[in-house]
């Protein structure tokens, strides 16, 4: 799995975007923006700008336009041929729409009203959820997390044009956990001024047990690379442990790598449990950090099953869409089997590979949330004991937490 690469990948499309305004515009577009209609930003759409203004969503420097989406949707592709799985948009009622084209500017404001950004309206469109839902998530079943928010909480109009971005969006004052925080420039920073050149990037939206440590450490292994923890901190699945917790175990496990070969850094994304497509979103977000390899495990970000009861993707076929599309991304795809706990080696091992008759133990991450929901300790094979010393505090056992 060694790669040539002696640099850090470089970012999707060539180019790394980067749509935040200079102090002396901000303060501006702050003045300029006080009598335009608004845009209240919902928490995924916080998520978005941030991420379009930093250039982690290299190369859109916007949000979609019809065609763009219509072509997503289709071929995964932008309407010039680039790759590009996952619709990037800003929903608006009419009347906030109509007023901002009459206007010509759109204010984007966070929930506590302070501007944002600022949106020059050039194209709207009425938005249709169940295509949209049936070609980006394949199926418009509500049990789908992102298909329930398309059909239930979306507005019903879809604008864009020119964009800027104001700092606060990317670096809000007083934000936690903020030495955890990098945008894609100052990551690459962060890689060349250690010498690395190879970067193994790790997505998870759970706290990190003994299996995802033994993964991630085999995966900087066999590929030469730095690790990159990076999980995510938008909203993901409803039922998820909270960020704050998370966090802690994160950065309970981190010393447990070699010093200098691990980075744990948040990504503040909204997942859209999309899977193949959001494996492959995921793994152009890495490139656009300068990540060489990414991790694209089983049913990777899977939204579980349908209301029928059956999963909505196959578990492989994350990876073999990433696959699929190799060719096209500097970021090459670390694939790995499952892992599970073999009692009599006190060891992780590929279940697939385990002599016929060892016991093979794994829990599922279901199990986890019913076990700390009861307030139940998690088996000492399974978490290592910083992150379950935080599980521990977090959910304190019944009989203590209602004494």
């Amino acid at each position: 799995m060694q790669a040539e690469a002696q640099t850090l990948s470089r970012p999707h499309g060539g180019r790394l975007v980067d749509l935040v305004v200079a102090p002396e515009r901000a303060e501006e577009l702050e003045r300029l923006a006080g009598s335009w209609p608004a845009r209240h930003l919902t928490e995924r759409q916080r998520c978005d700008l941030e991420l379009l203004a930093s250039g982690a969503f290299s190369p859109l420097t916007s949000y979609l336009g019809a065609s763009d989406l219509a072509s997503v949707c289709e071929r995964l592709r932008l309407t010039d041929g680039t790759l590009w799985p996952m619709p990037i948009m800003l929903d608006i009622d009419e009347d906030t729409l109509r007023a901002a084209e009459a206007c010509g500017h759109l204010a984007l404001r966070g929930d506590d009203g302070n501007l944002l950004g600022v949106l020059e309206p050039r194209e709207a469109w009425r938005v249709d959820p169940l295509m949209e839902a049936r070609a980006v998530f394949g199926t418009d079943d509500t049990a789908h997390p992102s298909v329930d928010a398309l059909v239930h909480r979306t507005e019903p109009w879809y604008v864009t044009g020119p964009l800027e971005v104001l700092p606060r969006a990317v670096t809000p004052p007083g934000r936690e956990h903020q030495d955890l925080r990098f945008t894609p420039a100052a990551l690459r920073r962060h890689f060349t001024d250690l010498g690395v050149s190879r970067v193994v990037a790790f997505n998870t939206r759970n706290p990190m047990h003994r299996a995802h440590h033994e993964l991630t450490v085999r995966a900087a292994r066999e590929t030469g690379a730095h690790l990159l923890v990076q999980p995510v901190v938008g909203p993901t699945k409803p039922g998820d442990i909270d960020v704050p917790t998370r966090v802690a175990c994160y950065r309970g496990l981190m010393p447990s790598y070699p010093a200098g070969r691990a980075t744990l850094a948040l990504l503040p994304l909204a997942m859209r449990m999309g899977g193949p497509r959001e494996a492959l979103w995921h793994a152009i977000i890495r490139q656009n950090f300068g990540a060489s390899f990414m991790i694209i495990g089983r049913d990777h970000a899977g939204p579980g099953q349908d209301s029928k009861g059956r999963p909505f993707y196959e578990p492989y076929a994350s990876q073999e869409l990433v696959r699929r599309h190799q060719d096209e991304l500097e970021v090459r795809m670390a694939s790995f089997p499952q892992l599970g706990y073999v009692e009599d080696t006190d060891s992780y091992e590929p279940v697939d590979q385990v002599p016929p008759g060892t016991r093979v133990r794994t829990v599922s991450g279901t199990e986890v949330r019913q076990r700390l929901a009861r307030g139940e300790a998690l088996p000492a094979w399974f978490t290592p004991p910083a992150v379950a010393a935080v599980l521990a505090d977090r959910f304190p056992p019944l009989s203590a937490a209602s004494a």
